[in-house]
């Protein structure tokens, strides 16, 4: 057996920081086509730069609010089971 407790790659600060540069990289490079499209919009909002991925992130913002108020409306006793 092993005295010293092995640390994962995602425990370390270092590591964890880099993926946070990783992920601002990408949301980043996901945008700059947005610059070069023609949009033909539907409405006037849907017109401007980074709508789409505003509207993604304000979705799923939702989404998991909705699913905590459900699950505080769902959610049993601990002991539901031990009747």
């Amino acid at each position: 057996m092993h005295s010293k407790q092995s640390v994962g790659y995602f425990d370390k600060p270092k590591n964890i920081k880099r993926l946070w540069i990783i992920l601002y990289v990408i949301c980043g490079l996901t945008l700059i086509p947005d610059f070069f499209t023609t949009r033909h919009t539907y409405f006037g909002i849907d017109g401007l730069i980074g709508f789409y991925a505003l509207l993604g992130f304000v979705s799923c913002a939702v989404l998991i609010l909705f699913s905590k108020l459900v699950g505080l409306i769902l959610k049993v006793k601990e002991n539901y089971y031990e009747r």
